[in-house]
């Protein structure tokens, strides 16, 4: 028997004019996007998420344990350059979190790094909002064991045979348009209802609403997991979770099998 879920999926910039929020219901009937906001400021993506079977956040989670380990050495004058490691190659364990490489292994796309690109200021609004989501005493699980799982949209649309690359910001709007009508052939029981000229003209909203299609897929057990020594890793730089099965299953799949 079906039961209704909803997941939620955040596009997160660092300013809520860049920030998008999309509300998937699922049921029997098939999948709608029952809300859709953009701009979205910080109270309105805590309220989005905290009813959520499961959320999607496009932002990591957290920064390479390397990278905090070699600030915490600057700060008090004690770092050390390993010896035998060519410096790109060191700077590289810095930059880059264990999901990222496990990430470019199986898409062949690099993700933005947290410790050295711009998206770092969004990762910092990103820490706050999980602070706020967090129950007391029980911070949330970077994993995405919990309700919060961190995604990456492009991964997720070259993992389902969409167009991932092309198709943000205005000059390519035509190629926006393109696809939103892939992803509505490969998903016909997915409605955008009043959101899709939305989606159609602002790639932050379309993002949001692939965010909340991962997290489906990981509210099923339907993404990559770390292995037992990503886990570690993963608990603190967090953990991108890419679909590991087609889109059509996200449907199919008994909404309420063992275990959920």
């Amino acid at each position: 028997m079906w039961r209704v879920m909803l997941t939620v999926g955040v596009d997160l910039a660092a300013e809520p004019a860049g920030t998008a929020i999309a509300s998937i219901e699922w049921s029997a009937a098939g999948a709608l996007v029952r809300d859709l906001m953009c701009p979205a400021a910080d109270d309105a993506v805590v309220a989005a998420i905290r009813p959520a079977d499961k959320a999607g956040i496009d932002c990591p989670l957290g920064w390479p344990a390397e990278f905090v380990a070699f600030v915490r050495a600057h700060q008090t004058g004690n770092v050390v350059v390993p010896n035998g490691i060519a410096g790109r190659d060191w700077r590289r364990r810095l930059a880059y979190r264990h999901t990222d490489l496990a990430v470019h292994e199986m898409t062949g796309l690099m993700p933005l790094s947290v410790s050295a690109d711009r998206i770092g200021h969004t990762a910092m609004r990103c820490a706050a909002l999980l602070a706020q989501l967090a129950p007391p005493g029980r911070p949330i699980d970077r994993r995405g064991a919990g309700t919060v799982v961190e995604v990456y949209p492009a991964a997720t649309l070259k993992t389902w045979n969409l167009p991932h690359r092309g198709y943000k910001r205005p000059p390519n709007r035509i190629a926006l348009s393109k696809l939103v009508d892939a992803l509505l052939r490969a998903a016909p029981w997915l409605s955008l209802g009043p959101y899709e000229l939305v989606c159609r003209n602002s790639d932050h909203a379309l993002d949001a609403v692939i965010a909340a299609l991962t997290a489906r897929a990981a509210r099923l057990g339907l993404v990559t997991q770390p292995d037992q020594h990503q886990s570690n890793y993963a608990s603190v730089e967090g953990w991108i979770a890419v679909p590991t099965a087609p889109l059509h299953l996200l449907h199919e799949w008994d909404a309420n099998p063992a275990g959920l």
